[in-house]
């Protein structure tokens, strides 16, 4: 086990790069669909509900293998890495968009209404009214969602990239090594998702002392 930490470090840090930016991505990609069928935008409220219930309700594998595999034979070639950034982010962002939109319409309307009679504009409205509270009541689905994307890493190595998963099935094909294998497999995981949980809870805990959220 002492002769894999550098392999499963070294990996560590790939899933952890690459798990990140999909996530930041999801995030904006989440907000942006979110505002657009909150605001009811025309065609592109359609638009945005085909991608969320496509990217909803196939596996993360299903797309990776369509990008990495498929859009090769299209004429588009993207990288490994990449492609695992942008599945995360397309599937991240699908459900992201949901929790934003259940946190936007939790808001009641009478303090929109409230903010536009005291003068402010709609942008002031979203941007110091609206936006604060729907992402605070939002704090425990966007960490479950985080968590959750972050595990989907695991999936990565079906497309070649060395990720956790990647250099655990690769050591124990290779030396038989399961026990050790999977053992350090686990520890690291721990290592990348405990931190998220713990954080996560601290913050909807301030977010609800400080009168926001359930």
């Amino acid at each position: 086990m002492q002769e894999y930490l550098p392999l499963f470090t070294k990996a560590m840090w790939l899933t952890l790069r690459i798990g990140w930016m999909g996530i930041l991505l999801s995030i904006v990609i989440g907000l942006v669909t979110a505002l657009i069928r909150h605001f009811n935008v025309p065609v592109l409220k359609q638009i945005t509900g085909i991608y969320i219930e496509l990217f909803r309700n196939t596996p993360l594998l299903v797309q990776l293998f369509f990008m990495y595999y498929g859009l090769p034979r299209l004429g588009v070639s993207i990288s490994a890495e990449a492609c695992g950034v942008l599945g995360l982010a397309l599937l991240g962002g699908a459900y992201m968009a949901e929790v934003f939109r259940s946190g936007l319409e939790s808001i009641e309307p009478i303090q929109s209404e409230s903010a536009l009679s005291l003068g402010m504009n709609h942008a002031q409205v979203m941007r110091h009214i609206i936006l604060p509270q729907a992402v605070s009541t939002s704090v425990p689905a966007f960490i479950a969602n985080i968590i959750f994307l972050l595990k989907e890493t695991s999936v990565f190595s079906a497309i070649s990239l060395m990720d956790l998963m990647f250099t655990a099935k690769d050591l124990i094909g290779l030396y038989y090594k399961t026990i050790e294998s999977l053992t350090l497999l686990v520890i690291f995981y721990l290592i990348i998702l405990l931190p998220v949980s713990i954080i996560g809870s601290i913050i909807e805990r301030r977010m609800r002392y400080a009168g926001f959220g359930a």
